[in-house]
């Protein structure tokens, strides 16, 4: 394979000027792919700054604070263009483009489809959680390599629940995990991934975490009480094992953003040589 750097990627800088252990960690991930691939930052909600679509081939829009339903009334309003405008890329064009959403991005973008409602959660969720693939989910390429049920780090206030499931059939859109059972019934499980498209798909939790930095975190004395407070002391010292465990975070860490890049970098570079002869 060539080694030229022909496949770039924006970033979509969901974290509203905060800094982030998550976009560390999404740009280890890139970097892993340096031979094929360049990217840049743009920073959404504080800059209002989004891509230009004829100059980028992939896109990750990452997690972010604050309530998904709420924008300013023009970085939320652009953003859902640039969807827009994707979506409509990938219908006329033979060279299609590929996005990751994830949590907040993921939150906007099923709003936007009207695939669900999102709500505010009872309490947070935080820590290493459990996801469990759907039927669909068990044969979609994003999961390729991941044990079911797999692990992941899962911050959020808000959930995505109650499907559409005309919206997401008139769409082609599938639920592809689910958050684990619940232990009180009348709690509904929310989704934890979506296929959009062929060339869309988004995660509730965060695909791009791992134990390093999480655990780098807990430093903060106030983040590492507040963290105890909300778990309880036997679920924090579970978390922190859950943490170290390789077929846990490290294990999709590994995997699941790594199986987007390949997926979209190699469909790329096909029909890019086949456009070029």
């Amino acid at each position: 394979m060539n080694k030229k750097k022909i496949i770039r990627l924006a970033i979509l800088d969901m974290y509203d000027g905060q800094a982030n252990q998550g976009m560390r960690c999404i740009i280890d991930i890139i970097t892993r792919f340096s031979p094929f691939v360049n990217y840049d930052v743009f920073d959404v909600r504080q800059k209002g700054e989004l891509p230009n679509i004829d100059k980028y081939d992939l896109y990750i829009s990452t997690g972010g604070p604050g309530n998904p339903l709420e924008g300013n009334g023009d970085w939320d309003i652009k953003y859902y263009q640039f969807i827009d405008e994707l979506t409509k890329w990938n219908i006329e064009s033979p060279i299609k483009k590929y996005m990751l959403f994830i949590c907040h991005s993921f939150q906007m973008a099923c709003k936007h489809f009207g695939l669900a409602e999102i709500t505010k959660r009872k309490d947070t969720s935080f820590g290493v959680m459990t996801i469990h693939r759907t039927k669909e989910g068990v044969t979609d390429p994003i999961f390729e390599g991941l044990n079911d049920p797999f692990y992941a780090i899962d911050s959020r206030d808000y959930q995505v629940i109650q499907p559409k499931l005309s919206v997401f059939k008139k769409k082609g859109a599938k639920i592809i995990s689910l958050e684990k059972i619940k232990d009180n019934a009348q709690y509904e499980r929310a989704i934890m991934a979506v296929r959009f498209t062929d060339y869309f798909v988004g995660t509730q939790f965060h695909p791009e975490a791992d134990p390093l930095s999480f655990i780098a975190s807990l430093r903060d004395k106030e983040a590492k009480a507040k963290i105890r407070k909300l778990k309880g002391k036997r679920k924090f010292r579970n978390m922190l094992e859950d943490l170290l465990d390789d077929d846990k975070i490290y294990k999709t860490n590994e995997t699941l953003i790594p199986n987007f890049l390949r997926i979209a970098i190699n469909d790329l570079m096909k029909t890019k040589k086949i456009m070029s002869n």
